[in-house]
């Protein structure tokens, strides 16, 4: 193994140029010396590709490519055709990378080598105002998750590795599939691939990432990005990977997420048991399934739990109720939100 691997960061960019700047610069600031960015012009409109041009004409570690197709996930393709790294790793074009983020990632992926992808924490930030308050609950949850390692057994609620907070071989990487499949989110599909693949997760708990909050994002305005419970998503890899039909199933929650997951199993025409605590609806039938009280679980033998409650404070509640109260274990339950 080399002990300074080439690292290919590949980087989309469409539109970008008030921020390009502050993210081109601390590229170039890396304590890590050995990358080469593929930075993709995606049809910009306004002064991207020529910041783009202007700085790989500074650095020849700069590659520009002015992509064929459209959209994200076509351009990283294409950018990907370019690459000559050892490990890859993604930016994003509006965001800004801590001087040692590189290094960091690096250090870290040598101590355990190929099969092994390496995640650390990020951070957002505003040019104005304050990170909206959802945001900054994702953040938190997601730099916890990274401080314990704990990514696939919470794979289910968010995307447990942000798009430019992992390093991995690119072996590893075109093993799972690299850019291929378009699915949005896409890093949020490429986590589950991970997962597929049985590649072993490293968390770094060091923020590695800045991450920009603007209204303009395109995980705010893309149609792909809508519903961002992502119920389709999640479900279609928990029957690939975690259902067992020999197990009864259940259905924790039946507010609006419980009522659209209810209509998703049944387009599987899968059984399940639905459970809730909340009394008026307890004894009801809604979609011709009873809605039972939550105690029914503790009943059954083995049961595959799906949670689908959207409150920090019932998760938490729930969490306790079935690893203390009962002998169900964590592996045998999801929060899907």
């Amino acid at each position: 193994m080399q002990s300074f691997p080439l690292v290919s960061i590949i980087m989309a960019a469409k539109d970008t140029e008030p921020y390009l700047p502050d993210c081109l610069d601390s590229i170039l600031a890396q304590s890590y010396a050995n990358w080469e960015l593929i930075a993709i012009n995606d049809h910009s409109s306004d002064r991207t590709p020529k910041i783009l041009e202007e700085y790989s004409r500074k650095d020849t570690r700069i590659k520009v490519v002015h992509c064929k197709r459209h959209k994200l996930i076509p351009a990283l393709k294409e950018g990907y055709l370019k690459v000559r790294g050892e490990l890859i790793n993604r930016m994003d074009s509006d965001d800004k990378m801590p001087a040692d983020k590189l290094e960091v990632l690096v250090d870290e992926w040598l101590k355990y080598g190929k099969g092994h992808v390496i995640g650390g924490g990020t951070e957002h930030f505003v040019d104005e105002g304050e990170v909206g308050g959802g945001f900054k609950r994702y953040e938190k949850w997601l730099n916890e998750v990274a401080r314990t390692s704990t990514h696939y057994e919470q794979i289910y609620q968010e995307c447990v590795i942000p798009s430019h907070s992992w390093i991995l071989h690119k072996e590893d990487f075109d093993k799972v599939g690299g850019f291929e499949p378009e699915v949005y989110p896409e890093d949020y599909d490429l986590c589950f691939r991970f997962y597929r693949e049985g590649l072993k997760v490293i968390g770094i708990d060091k923020v590695l990432h800045h991450w920009r909050d603007r209204s303009d994002r395109i995980s705010r305005t893309w149609e792909e990005y809508k519903d961002n419970r992502y119920f389709d998503l999640k479900l279609g890899y928990f029957y690939e990977l975690d259902r067992d039909p020999n197990r009864p199933l259940v259905l924790w929650g039946a507010g609006r997420n419980g009522k659209d997951m209810a209509k998703l199993l049944q387009a599987k025409k899968d059984q399940f048991h639905w459970v809730c605590d909340n009394e008026r609806k307890i004894g009801k039938e809604i979609y011709n399934v009873e809605v039972k009280a939550d105690k029914k679980v503790f009943e059954m033998d083995r049961p595959q739990i799906i949670i689908v409650v959207a409150s920090p404070t019932d998760k938490e509640a729930i969490r306790i109720q079935l690893t203390k109260w009962s002998k169900i274990p964590i592996k045998d339950f999801w929060f899907f939100m």
